[in-house]
């Protein structure tokens, strides 16, 4: 019996051994919360609240360091608190605790799962999060009552809602806070593995920045060591909406650099990633490192990337800058209004300025000159306007696109009854060149003189702003996104790429004066050119009965071409072989007639307001459903790809793109396949939705098409002017096969 019981007292003792050692139950963890995958708990470095003295695990004066405890099965995992690609970071409710202001997670360097592609940070099997609490009355007993929701994951995941419990009474001056127990050992574990500054860690975060293009930038991200790396790792935290690859690793100097370049993908509302502030958390085995920097685009290497970080904006703001991609952009801007001569939603122009220059042939030199600088000054001095209004718009805090004017009915009105004016000057019906009290001399050159030519510029760059042409969207959008100052450059310089062909003249005005002399030959010529702008007139009624439906287009259509008519019968007659009477009754006509064109063209402007019916803002279009972003995800994850088109009715290179390329037999048949999903955004009217997506992909204007699919889950943006090859091969590209 007494064997027996000494027995008894030593499996007793050795049993209270293991409990004090175990992390599974002391005086300073309140009880578990358990689950079929898991169990947690609250736990202090104490048994009271006194402050802690052990180093590592000081806090600031009314707080008490406390710690989540998780302990999970095999194989299963929780989460950081950016858990990458998928799942959600556990997250705590206090509010029925007692005598607790605040409660704040930190969060242990984690560790990187890969699984089909994507990236998650979490943590396996244990992990304690330090948690600070702010307390209502320093130095009072605290009961802390939390809800922890979180999410655990294996081949499955299961969210889970747990409550855990701690009370800690006040120091009665038997503290043990300082003692050696397995839940302080555990706190200091793992409150050593939050991340540090680079004092801390011995780890420093020497350049980053953006490399590439918008829309298909990497972040380039340098380090340096005072020992070799071992075991490195980087996890990127950025705006939502923003997801970061595992990072493609060089190393150099002996391991004690790196250069990492991270890809970024991003969902369709995300934005644009330059000029925000990342979070970049580096781990190397036992070490972490915590740092946050401004990306910008810049060209590699550290010293290059130190200078663009000094570089001041107009607003006085820190901002990391490239001086050389300006001088490229501008670059682009004076192209793209090169190439917009030739689009054809500029054939108007071009009619225009051919009869410009038919005019000159014969004259003088100086002549020339002076009529084609003056056009060009029209042409650059819109521009300039139009980089006034977008800054203004932008600072209001409205959206602003190329072209977008066209979406106001008012305006589509002004610009029929312009066209319909110059139409009638063309045929002769009378001799101003522009609507409104434009002086006699100028009625009897028309076009020639200063004035003249300077509108005709400014028409010009009117009736082009629909187009979006090569380089010219890539520079638009580099110029919407940033300041007044990059907006006004870049918009200065796609007025003089547009004027490009009439500075070409007023170099070289010989090209002009040896044209043939104006003659009979004119006339014809003139007929032709008035049929385009009529032709162009009628464009826009069509963009007008999308917008206030078709009656409301029809008829403002039918007040234009009664003004044509007015203007016609109002032109004056060989008078030699009518009686004075007769001339007296004509003449009498013709002032009712300009009494009456301006009434008409007054009720022109107010047809759209007083009898329009606007349609819906998006509608389905034949196979094409509408643009709809959470579908596109839920097609690539099923494997699919999707094809967007953003148009208008308003765009004419939208049109030419879907008349040459879309409804070509190759690509028609590749798009109407299995597996291919056709998407379509319409912009004919005012729309936040797409202009958010366009702006996720730092274009402000259209025609905008993009592919997305498993290859390319954030879409393949495609030119402004499409050609067979390029879809062809965006789509081979987002299904995930190779290219050459």
């Amino acid at each position: 019996m007494r064997l027996r019981s000494f027995i008894g007292l030593i499996f007793g003792f050795f049993v209270a051994l293991m409990v004090v050692d175990s992390p599974m139950a002391s005086a300073a963890g309140g009880p578990w919360a358990e689950n079929d995958h898991g169990r947690l708990r609250l736990i202090s470095v104490g048994e009271t609240i006194a402050p802690s003295d052990v180093e590592g695990l000081e806090v600031g004066e009314g707080e008490v360091l406390l710690g989540l405890h998780f302990q999970l099965e095999p194989d299963w995992k929780i989460y950081w608190r950016s858990p990458g690609d998928a799942g959600f970071p556990p997250s705590l409710n206090w509010e029925a605790s007692e005598n607790i202001d605040d409660l704040q997670m930190e969060w242990p360097a984690p560790k990187r799962f890969s699984l089909f592609g994507l990236e998650t940070f979490g943590y396996g099997e244990e992990v304690v999060f330090p948690v600070v609490a702010s307390l209502v009355e320093h130095g009072g007993a605290i009961s802390v009552k939390a809800s922890v929701n979180y999410l655990t994951c294996s081949d499955i995941c299961v969210p889970y809602d747990e409550v855990v419990s701690l009370t800690l009474p006040t120091d009665s001056g038997l503290s043990t806070s300082g003692s050696s127990s397995a839940e302080q050992a555990a706190l200091s574990y793992y409150r050593a593995k939050v991340p540090q500054g680079a004092a801390a860690s011995d780890i420093s975060l020497e350049a980053s920045y953006l490399e590439g293009m918008p829309g298909k930038a990497n972040i380039h991200v340098e380090l340096a060591s005072a020992v070799p790396f071992d075991e490195l790792d980087l996890m990127v935290e950025g705006p939502p909406g923003f997801f970061f690859a595992k990072p493609e690793i060089t190393f150099k100097d002996e391991g004690r650099s790196a250069v990492m370049k991270v890809a970024v993908g991003r969902s369709s509302t995300a934005g644009v990633l330059e000029g925000k502030r990342l979070t970049f958390t580096v781990v190397d085995g036992p070490r972490a490192l915590e740092d946050q920097a401004l990306v910008r685009f810049a060209y590699p290497g550290a010293a290059m990337a130190a200078f663009y970080n000094t570089c001041l904006d107009l607003r006085g703001q820190q901002r990391e800058k490239s001086p050389t991609g300006l001088l490229t952009m501008l670059g682009f801007a004076l192209l793209g209004g090169l190439i917009l001569n030739l689009m054809p939603c500029v054939l108007p122009v071009l009619s225009l300025k051919l009869l410009s220059v038919v005019k000159q042939g014969g004259r003088s030199r100086g002549a020339i000159r002076g009529s084609f600088i003056a056009s060009a000054a029209g042409i650059i001095s819109s521009f300039l306007l139009l980089a006034a209004a977008a800054v203004g718009v932008k600072a209001t805090g409205f959206a602003v696109g190329w072209g977008v004017q066209f979406q106001q009915p008012l305006f589509l009105v002004f610009m029929a009854l312009l066209l319909t004016f110059f139409a009638a000057n063309l045929f002769g019906f009378f001799e101003i060149l522009l609507p409104g009290g434009l002086s006699t001399q100028l009625a009897k050159q028309p076009g020639d003189g200063p004035l003249g030519s300077f509108l005709t510029g400014a028409f010009a760059t009117l009736l082009a702003t629909p187009c979006s042409a090569p380089f010219l969207g890539t520079a638009v959008a580099f110029a919407l996104s940033r300041g007044a100052s990059e907006i006004f450059l870049i918009f200065l310089f796609l007025g003089i790429g547009l004027s490009l062909p009439y500075l070409a003249v007023a170099l070289w005005p010989g090209m002009a004066s040896r044209l043939p002399k104006p003659g009979k030959w004119m006339a014809h010529l003139r007929t032709f050119l008035g049929l385009a702008l009529a032709g162009t007139a009628i464009w826009l009624l069509t963009v007008l009965a999308s917008q206030v439906g078709m009656f409301a287009s029809a008829l403002v259509g039918a007040l234009l071409g009664l003004i044509l008519l007015l203007i016609a019968l109002r032109r004056p007659r060989a008078a030699a072989s009518r009686p004075s009477e007769k001339r007296g009754a004509e003449s009498a006509w013709r002032r009712v007639a300009l009494g009456v064109v301006p009434v008409l063209a007054l009720m022109a402007f107010f047809v759209p307001v007083s009898v329009g019916s606007p349609p819906p803002m998006t509608v389905d279009r034949g196979d094409w459903p509408v643009l709809d972003v959470a579908a596109i995800h839920q097609e690539v994850a099923a494997g699919n790809t999707v094809f967007v088109d953003v148009t208008a009715d308003w765009c004419i290179t939208c049109q030419v793109n879907k008349k040459l390329v879309l409804d070509d037999p190759v690509v028609s048949e590749r798009l109407s396949s299995n597996g291919v999903s056709l998407q379509r955004g319409d912009w004919t009217l005012p729309s936040d939705q797409i202009t958010n997506y366009l702006a996720s992909f730092e274009r402000y204007g259209i025609p905008f098409n993009v592919v997305y699919g498993p290859g390319a889950p954030e879409g393949v943006p495609l030119p402004e002017l499409l050609s067979v090859q390029s879809v062809l091969e965006a789509l081979d590209e987002a299904g995930g096969k190779a290219v050459n």
